[in-house]
This record gives C-alpha cells, structure tokens and sequence, in this order.
C-alpha cells in the first residue's frame, strides 16, 4: 500500500507523532519509537522550522531499524530532504502569500525528490494563528489566517484542493498557546474531500479526541511528548477511538 493510501483510509482515524531530530538523543528517539509500537502510533512525521545539525538522515534511520511505522518527511525548508524516508510532504504554504514557499523552494528540492525516488504527497500546508508568534511564521514570513476566520480557512483549503492538492494541513505551529478550534477544524472538514492533518498546541488526549471528533483525520503531536513518553498510549487511544461529530 501506499503511504497517500495509508493517509487516505478513512476505516479510522490517524495518530502521528511529530519528532524534530535536532531534540531528542538517541535514546530518546528509541524510546519514542518502542513505545509508538506499542500503542499504534501510524506515522512518524520528522522535520522541523530550523535545523542546527545534520541530523535528519540519522534520525530517519534509527527510526526505521526499530519499526516499520512509515517516515514522512515534514520539512521546514527545502535542505531537509532524505532517501531514507517513506514518503515526503512536499509543502505550499497556501495561507500565506510568499511565493518562495508556494513554489519556489520546490523548484530547487524537485530534482532531488526525483532522483532520491520518494513518494511524494502535494500539501496544502494552512497556518492558523495559536495566540503567539512561532517559528514557522518568521522562517516564512508569512501571517497565519486569524484563529476566528473560518471562512478564510475554508475557502483556502478548498482553493488548495481544487490546484490538485491532495492532503490539506492546517497547523498552529510549534508551542502555540492556543490549538486550532472545533469550529475551524469542522467546516474545513465539510468542505474539502481530501484528508485534513491537525497539529499544533494540542497538549492533552481530550483535545486530541476533539480534534478528531471535530473532523481531522490525522492529527499530529510533538511538543506534548518531548518531557516524556507517559501519555502516548492517552493520545493515541483519544485519536483513535474518536468518532466524528
């Protein structure tokens, strides 16, 4: 199977955990990973706004020594590019008006996405506004939509589907304070037919549920795990027995 028909299979919903190789140590990663098996985590996503070291082929290939879950990459910037991965999300950045991050960058990456063979999944990446500025945000200079504008995210996400877009990604960024709302994440989802990824500021199992409950199906967590692995059984059940709304 695929890795877009793995995304795409709507018998459940998808948990994925988010991890920034430049953060955890070895160790870490091996502990995420063990304990992913355990609960059904069902992607890994690997990337982040900006890396300090070379690290993301390394992080790539102790993920998959330890498990078969499938390695996306998500990537912060055209360099995070790996042959390791299963499959990569190759990001327009369609809530902002940057063309470097609508096309631009991809010009660059795209020879490299040929020659390394990865399977690529067209994103439709939607910034929407947490309640505090992250990383994302300046690393491309973009606003994100206004956490209250539900149209602007509908039709921005219907826009991206109608280019050809074949999964839409709407995120609050790294360390938002606030998570995307019920509302946004509901009327995004009756508007579009392809699959809608959350992540962003989701820091409990009961806001993960909602999300799901809301209407994505696939939601994505990082920052929640990086003081601990505790909980990942909490949120991967959460996500995975929500049923929607």
């Amino acid at each position: 199977m695929s890795v877009y028909s793995a995304l795409s299979d709507t018998s459940r919903k998808k948990f994925v955990v988010l991890i920034d190789p430049d953060k955890p140590s070895n160790e870490q990663i091996i502990e995420i990973v063990e304990k992913s098996k355990d609960v059904g985590v069902d992607f890994f996503f690997v990337g982040g706004s900006l890396l300090l070291t070379d690290s993301l082929d390394h992080c790539i290939k102790l993920i998959k020594k330890h498990c078969d879950i499938p390695v996306l990459i998500f990537p912060g910037d055209s360099l995070q590019i790996s042959k390791w991965c299963d499959g990569f999300l190759l990001l327009s950045l369609i809530s902002g008006r940057n063309s470097e991050m609508l096309i631009g960058r991809h010009v660059v990456a795209a020879p490299y996405l040929k020659l390394y063979g990865n399977e690529i999944i067209p994103t439709g990446y939607m910034l929407v506004d947490g309640g505090n500025p992250t990383s994302v945000s300046y690393m491309s200079n973009t606003t994100p939509i206004p956490h209250d504008k539900d149209a602007i995210a509908m039709c921005t996400a219907l826009a991206g589907e109608m280019l050809g877009l074949k999964v839409i990604y709407m995120d609050a960024g790294s360390g938002a304070v606030n998570p995307i709302s019920s509302e946004m994440i509901s009327k995004v989802k009756n508007t579009i037919s392809v699959p809608l990824i959350v992540g962003g500021g989701i820091r409990t199992p009961e806001k993960a549920a909602e999300c799901a409950k809301a209407g994505a199906d696939i939601v994505v967590i990082g920052n929640a795990l990086e003081k601990g692995t505790e909980r990942l059984k909490e949120f991967a059940d959460a996500v995975h027995n929500a049923v929607e709304n």
